[in-house]
């Protein structure tokens, strides 16, 4: 099967954060672009633009112009990975399969992206173009504005400050934080966040939070499907999907 573009930027993007991490555990000497360009066989200008967005959304970090390391929000990610949701999650996700016959997520926060970390069996299936490791935008995707469920006006608008909107989601995706806004005031109205063909057309997402012994947002738990298949049932599955995240906060 042919690789998608997206599939095989992000490919190249886990490539070199893996060797930048190796290289930094090992204490070996750290590496620039031309270097990491030589090591992984990649043309430079591309291992340039995506070291840039590596460094953007923090994953990777570099002084000035010299070598990188890794970023904050790396170890931030790795260490959610260690939660004992994230180790539950494969079970829930199937279990929404089964009870729901619809596609089921698992999926945290990098900055203003949505990033997959776990996708059920159906959602993997040939032809799909999930994949763990996907980024998607976090203001027009269920996922996301589950993951800002607690994000007020201000720290909505400092989030999505530098985001262009232009050109992203699908037909019914916001345009403005404005827009955003409206949107999370109505989803936590009802208690979930329903999105109706903001990034996919003809796919209708709904998802809710995933929290900590603390409280804090540290997961989304989602489910997709077409608008039939969830038409008659919205209430089911927002009931189906917060106990899910019920029960994952719990292993926390």
């Amino acid at each position: 099967m042919e690789t998608s573009p997206e599939a095989s930027t992000m490919a190249q993007g886990l490539r070199i954060v893996r060797l930048v991490t190796e290289r930094e555990k090992s204490g070996r000497q750290l590496l620039g672009v031309s270097q990491l360009a030589a090591e992984l066989q990649l043309d430079q200008s591309r291992v340039s633009r995506l070291t840039q967005e590596l460094c953007d959304i923090g994953l990777l970090e570099r002084a000035e112009r010299g070598p990188f390391r890794a970023g904050p929000q790396f170890f931030g990610l790795a260490a959610s990975l260690n939660n004992g949701w994230y180790r539950e999650a494969r079970t829930e996700l199937e279990k929404l399969v089964s009870s729901l016959g619809l596609r089921a997520r698992l999926s945290v926060r990098v900055g203003f992206r949505v990033l997959l970390v776990r996708a059920s069996s159906n959602d993997m299936a040939a032809g799909s173009f999930a994949y763990p490791g996907m980024i998607t935008p976090v203001w027009c995707t269920g996922a996301g504005r589950a993951l800002l469920w607690d994000h007020n006006r201000k720290g909505l608008e400092a989030l999505l400050q530098d985001v262009s909107f232009i050109g992203v989601g699908g037909p019914q995706a916001a345009h403005s934080v404005p827009e955003v806004w409206e949107l999370m005031a109505r989803d936590r109205l009802q208690g979930y966040v329903a999105a109706a063909e903001e990034f996919e057309h003809g796919i209708h997402e709904l998802a809710v939070p995933v929290r900590d012994e603390n409280g804090r947002i540290t997961a989304a738990l989602s489910v997709l499907g077409q608008r039939q298949q969830l038409r008659d049932k919205p209430g089911r599955v927002a009931a189906a999907l917060l106990d899910g995240a019920a029960r994952l906060s719990g292993v926390l």
